[in-house]
Parts: C-alpha cells; sequence; structure tokens
C-alpha cells in the first residue's frame, strides 16, 4: 500500500507530538528513579525470562556535525576511549549479577557517537567481553553505526570477523554546499567504497541516514542526493527532517540560520523523497524509514510484528532492552531506566559501586494498555479491539469510548477507517501516524505547552 501525500491534510494537522521510541516518551522520565528500582525490575524481568536486547553507547567523535543532536564527546585524543571501556566492564559486571545467564540475546546494537572511534583491538576486546557476559541467540541481529569519513584500515574487516551482520552510517546530504555547511565532509565516492566492501564482507542490512531541511538546500539539490541514495543501493534508508533548536543544541548556532530552507521547499522535499523511494521498490515504514521488501523491517511489518525502541523502529518486540553506557537507556517489561549523560556522573556512581541510573520512569497498568495500542498503530498502521482485551482484560469501545470519538473527526478526513472492531491507518494518514497515535496519549492531553518536534 503506498503511501498518499496530501498538502492540505499535513498543513492542517501538523503541530508538535512524540516520535513515540516509547511510551509515555522520555519527556515523563524523572529522578525519583533510582538504582533500587531498576534492580527490582531486572530480577521481576527474570521471572518472564524474555530474550535481550543490547544497547551500547560509544560517545566519541573526532569532529563535530553542526546539525547533530545526539549525546557525544569530541575528541581528538583516541586514548580517552581506553578508560570508558573499563567502566563499560564495570557497569557489565554489575548488570550480570541481576541477569538470568539462561537468557539470550537476539539484537545487539553499538550507537553513538562513532563506534569505530575504537581501534581494531578494543573493538575485539569489547565484543569479546559482550560475549563473555552474555548469551547470544545464533539468528542475532548484530548491528553498529560507523562513519565512513574515520573507518581506520582493515576496520571493517574485524566488525564483519568478530560478529557484526548489519552496519547503519550517516550520509545526510551529497551537495558540497550543503556538506561545508554541516561540517560534514563525505564525498559520493568515498560512500560508493564503503558500500562495495560492506557487500563484499557480507553483512546483511546497510542502512543509511538523510536528513533534510538543512542549510542550502532546495528540493533540486535533494533530489540528486536521493538518486545517488538509491543507486547505493541500501537494505534500510532513514530520512529525518532537521530540527533548529540552537537553544538546545548550541552547536547549531555556527549554521547560518538565513540558509534553512522555508518550510514549503521542506513539503516538496518530503514529498519527493516518499515518491522517489517508493518508486525505486522500497516499502515506506513508517515517520521517516523506508526499506527493501525483503528486508527484516519491511518482513515484521507485514506480519503485525514490528516495535519501537529509543533506537527508532526494531523488529524485536517482546524483548527486554539493556543499556549500557553513558546517557544509555534500558527498556523493560514495565519500566524506563536511563544512565547518567555526562561521564563524570557515569564515572563516579561506577566508583560507588552503584549502577549509573539517573533517572527513568516505572508504567503504570494503564501505562501499558495504551503502549500497545500506541504501538501497534506506529508500527504496523492498525490495531484490533479483540487483540487488547484479550491482552488486558477490557472492553475498547468502554475503555477508549473518548478517543474513538477523538478519531471520527479523523476518519471524516480520510486518515483512518474504523471497521470491524479495528483501526486501520489509510495512505493518507501513514505520514500523520504520530497525530493519530497522539489521542490515545493520556500523558499530553492535559500538557499546555508540547515541547517536541513537529509531527512533520
Amino acid at each position: 500500500m503506498r503511501t498518499v501525500f496530501d498538502k492540505e491534510l499535513i498543513q492542517k494537522y501538523d503541530k508538535p507530538g512524540p516520535r513515540y521510541t516509547s511510551y509515555p516518551p522520555a519527556t515523563e522520565f524523572h529522578d525519583g528513579v533510582k538504582e533500587g528500582d531498576y534492580i527490582k525490575k531486572l530480577l521481576e524481568s527474570n521471572e518472564r525470562k524474555r530474550p535481550l536486547s543490547l544497547y551500547f553507547h560509544i560517545p566519541f567523535c573526532e569532529s563535530a556535525c553542526w546539525f547533530c543532536g545526539c549525546n557525544v564527546i569530541i575528541s581528538h585524543r583516541k586514548d580517552v576511549s581506553r578508560r570508558y571501556l573499563e567502566y563499560i566492564y564495570r557497569e557489565m559486571d554489575m548488570l550480570k549479577s541481576y541477569i538470568d545467564p539462561s537468557r539470550s540475546v537476539v539484537q545487539l546494537h553499538w550507537g553513538g557517537g562513532t563506534p569505530n572511534f575504537l581501534t581494531n583491538q578494543e573493538i575485539r576486546e569489547l565484543f569479546g567481553k559482550i560475549r563473555e557476559n552474555f548469551s547470544f541467540d545464533s539468528s542475532a541481529e548484530v548491528s553498529t553505526e560507523i562513519d565512513p569519513r574515520y573507518l581506520s584500515e582493515g576496520q571493517l574487516e574485524t566488525l564483519a570477523d568478530v560478529g557484526f551482520n548489519r552496519v547503519s552510517m550517516g550520509l545526510q546530504d551529497l551537495d558540497e554546499d550543503v556538506q561545508k555547511a554541516i561540517n560534514r565532509i563525505q564525498p559520493e565516492s568515498l560512500m560508493r567504497e564503503v558500500m562495495k566492501q560492506l557487500r563484499s564482507l557480507g553483512f546483511k542490512s546497510i542502512n543509511i541516514d538523510l536528513i533534510y531541511g538543512l542549510p542550502y538546500q532546495t528540493p533540486e539539490k535533494f533530489k540528486r542526493t536521493i538518486e545517488k541514495t538509491i543507486e547505493l543501493d541500501p537494505d534500510r534508508v532513514a530520512v529525518f527532517n532537521f530540527a533548529y533548536v540552537p537553544w538546545i543544541k548550541p552547536l547549531q548556532r555556527k549554521m547560518d540560520a538565513s540558509t534553512l530552507p522555508p518550510p514549503e521547499d521542506k513539503l516538496k522535499m518530503l514529498e519527493m523523497t516518499i515518491e522517489l523511494f517508493q518508486s525505486a521498490g522500497y516499502v515506506f515504514i513508517g515517520m521517516d524509514h523506508f526499506a527493501k521488501p525483503d528486508d527484516e523491517l519491511a518482513k515484521a511489518q507485514k506480519e503485525g510484528t514490528l516495535w519501537r525502541n529509543f533506537q527508532g523502529y526494531t523488529t524485536k518486540k517482546g524483548v527486554d532492552l539493556i543499556g549500557i553506557g553513558a546517557t544509555s537507556i534500558g527498556m523493560l517489561y514495565d519500566g524506563y531506566f536511563q544512565n547518567y549523560k555526562t561521564i563524570r556522573d557515569y564515572y563516579m556512581a561506577l566508583d560507588g559501586k552503584k549502577l549509573p541510573v539517573m533517572r527513568g520512569y516505572l508504567l503504570t497498568y494503564e501505562d501499558l494498555i495504551r503502549r500497545e495500542v500506541i504501538m501497534d498503530l506506529m508500527c504496523n498502521f492498525t490495531c484490533s479491539f479483540e487483540k487488547i482485551e484479550s491482552m488486558f482484560g477490557i472492553v475498547f469501545e468502554i475503555h477508549f469510548e473518548r478517543e474513538l470519538s477523538e478519531l471520527k473527526d479523523m476518519e471524516k478526513d480520510g486518515l483512518l477507517e474504523i471497521k470491524d472492531r479495528r483501526i486501520s491507518v489509510l495512505p493518507e494518514g501513514r505520514l500523520l501516524i504520530r497525530n493519530i497515535a497522539m489521542v490515545f496519549d493520556e500523558h499530553i492531553r492535559n500538557k499546555k505547552e508540547l515541547r517536541f518536534s513537529r509531527t512533520i
């Protein structure tokens, strides 16, 4: 089913809203959740025997990309990673005493920052330590982010040799003027060479990130970037809307705000992006993601098992995500836990022999119900009343009487259909899926100000 771009509907519904990498969103996290809560929930999670997903945050980058909104540390000193890894090992040692060793890891992801900031020896060492502490399923998804500009000799071979089978890398835009304006020079020839190496090494899935709304971008320029990206033939593509928030990310002040494209051009870029990728055979997964029909993301969506976590869309529903490293977020069945964001605080907690939990959120039963509804809509564009009822022992029409009434206007606008005790998102509603999900969000209902990115 092809996604339909309707400019009038998009303009009507465009407003701030969560991206729902979790429900409730991370804006609900608070510092009343501490180490003791995390330990309790880890022990409880052993009783459910859910598989594990591991996320390791490597915060270091060799240069600053001025558009970046991630938690990173810019360093030209390679030795900073040595100390950081020692603390990562301490955290793993502490965690393993609370996690049943029989639980298998079905997913591992290294994010950043730039994970290939690590040397080949450090990559082998960290991966070996992870293997020592956790048991892996034979079919585990093992992925890492890389920065193609800073790959050292033999690094891709090392990643493949230790067990990585998926890679994600940023491209953003191939236009030279745009690259200069965001301080990220990345030639097309480099991307072609890296893609060639990744294919020859047998990586199962390769993702490329693009961003629209950057300085000096125009619809014509961005079209060339999309066409060249399609030529690179990635398995997945994520196309993000750039949010200019210099009051939150001061580094963005280095960019000239007067060179940012106007809203009407951004809408043209979005429409063109969807049309070009769908015409090239990619499936629109949702919001800003595309995948080839035979990719695991597309298959999971077709089977109704797609889910979202703090890294975005994931094929692994029903797992416990354990976040390791500074700023990492863990996502257990009924609790979210975030580590300290600064390395200093992260180190201090571990020096005090404490798990470095800074804040989090403990889900209520109502949260669990609403999370299931929101994730079904966000990931699979449908929600079965009977499924929710069988899981939670409610009568959907009674429990969500107000929400179903509020959806009537969206139904009249052709965004969705409520029929046969099921909500089905129509092609016109796919781009506005965040708006549809927000109807079921109890936490934002009474907020006067929504501090989120705009839904389109």
